[in-house]
């Protein structure tokens, strides 16, 4: 079985770099017997990365190969050496290339050369001991772990993007004509079904006032039947082709073989996939040529089914790829009107690009925080959250310290009370595991009254509030300060 030569859809998985993690370092410097921390930070992964190029035609490359990974960050090391950041993965599709995720909604529209989209972020470094150093902390003996990069299942899909899109029935002679207009060499048969691909061709359609070329990009979509909108046929596969195409080119056959065929009943077969595909089609600037008028029974049909077709407000040509009849007319007729036609914004097959890169991230990174009960246990969701207690060493004290402190400032602590949770419960974040140990600012007036009251009623009773080895540093006394962000 031959390999495909045109895919246009595939299913990607993407997978950015993982950070690099941070180093646990000391300062060792002759006569500095506390040398301080000087562990560097670990590089961010690197992230995979799609942009739209004139030079590629397919997304064969990525149906072949759709497994992307990106190269990771470095480790930090001693004396503040920070670690490299791991290279992105850039891979090159063509112009009009949409991406969408698995359940099909779009995410990013690579319609212009140039324009380009991070698929898969890559992980941010973890930061070095240094970084933790504080007033009240002046040798942390903790960094953190680089961040693990997601792996993320998208779809790819092509829309072509030309200036005339040519649409018909099979054998209509919609490869004849682009072999002639341009300098394309789709594939020419005498059986339905020959074109199994869109192909592009570039057409010379004249010259502007000031002498300038006009260039036109012409589209040869394979053939369309009834039910195509319902995916008979090749379907909604091709029909999507034709949405970015600001003109459309009815071809019809005017010699067709089967005695019940009609130019005019092909023509709204197709306008009535048209518009069950999207009914916006309807609103391009269309044209109609009669094909095949070289042939006696060509020209008669067409001189018989013309006048209708303009009574409709059409205008129609009738040409013939064989003999050349009406080419020259039609070449002419395109490039007037496609040069007469302001192209949307953003649907310019070169150029540079609008607007910023797109860059998909999780939507609940930047999102609040919720809290889920989870039988008799309260889940944390958050993305952020989350990614503190992947990236922190957990078998640390000083680092269950300061991530304590830092999920209290961004009120953590207090959503876990507001949900219902009390000292003891347990506390899921991710895979990981928590007993609950409220701040008291952080618990009901009533709760927390009741708490200061039995410390001192155990203070009457000369019983020390803190009991040897209690402390969250192991001395017996209260935490010595939180840690900042």
């Amino acid at each position: 079985m031959t390999a495909p030569t045109f895919v246009d859809e595939c299913t990607v998985h993407a997978r950015g770099g993982d950070g690099g993690d941070g180093a646990m370092a000391f300062r060792r410097e002759a006569h500095v017997p506390l040398g301080g921390p000087d562990g560097g930070d670990g590089g961010d992964g690197g992230s995979v990365v799609l942009v739209a190029d004139t030079n590629v035609t397919s997304l064969v490359d990525l149906h072949r190969r759709p497994h992307l990974r990106a190269e990771r960050g470095v480790a930090g090391g001693g004396k503040g050496r920070d670690g490299a950041q791991g290279e992105d993965l850039v891979i090159r599709v063509p112009v009009g290339t949409v991406v969408r995720d698995p359940d099909g909604a779009p995410l990013a529209d690579l319609d212009a050369a140039g324009r380009r989209a991070t698929i898969a972020p890559g992980g941010r470094g973890g930061r070095g001991n240094r970084a933790f150093a504080t007033r009240r902390l002046k040798a942390p003996r903790f960094a953190e772990r680089g961040e693990r990069a997601e792996e993320v299942t998208l779809r790819l899909e092509l829309r072509l993007i030309a200036d005339v899109g040519l649409v018909g029935f099979p054998s209509a002679g919609k490869s004849s004509l682009v072999r002639r207009l341009s300098a394309a060499t789709p594939r020419v048969e005498a059986w339905p079904f020959t074109t199994l691909t869109p192909h592009l061709g570039v057409m010379r359609a004249g010259d502007r006032a000031d002498g300038s070329p006009i260039d036109v990009v012409l589209a040869d979509v394979p053939g369309l039947i009834a039910g195509a909108a319902e995916g008979r046929g090749l379907g909604t596969r091709f029909l999507r082709h034709v949405a970015r195409c600001r003109v459309l080119l009815h071809v019809l056959d005017a010699a067709a073989p089967e005695p019940d065929r009609d130019p005019v009943r092909d023509l709204d077969v197709v306008l009535g996939e048209l518009a069950a595909h999207d009914p916006a089609l309807l609103g391009r600037h269309q044209l109609v040529v009669l094909t095949k008028v070289d042939l006696p029974d060509g020209a008669e049909m067409a001189a018989m089914v013309r006048p209708r077709l303009e009574q409709r407000g059409l205008e129609v040509l009738a040409v013939s790829a064989v003999d050349g009849t009406g080419l020259d007319a039609l070449r002419l007729r395109l490039g007037a009107l496609v040069d007469g036609l302001d192209r949307p914004a953003g649907a310019a097959p070169s150029g540079e690009p609008d607007g910023e890169p797109v860059v998909l991230r999780p939507a609940a990174l930047e999102g609040p925080v919720r809290i889920e009960p989870e039988g008799d246990a309260y889940r944390v969701v958050s993305r952020r959250v989350e990614r503190w207690v992947a990236m922190l060493p957990l078998d640390v004290p000083e680092a269950v310290r300061h991530l304590q402190g830092r999920m209290r400032r961004a009120g953590v602590e207090r959503a876990l009370v507001a949900a219902g949770a009390r000292a003891g419960d347990t506390v899921l974040i991710g895979p990981d595991e928590f007993a609950f140990d409220p701040d008291l600012a952080d618990l009901p007036p009533e709760e927390r009254e009741a708490v200061l009251a039995g410390e001192e009623d155990a203070a009457a009773a000369g019983v020390p509030a803190w009991a040897p080895g209690d402390g969250p540093d192991g001395d017996g006394g209260p935490d010595d300060g939180e840690d900042p962000a």
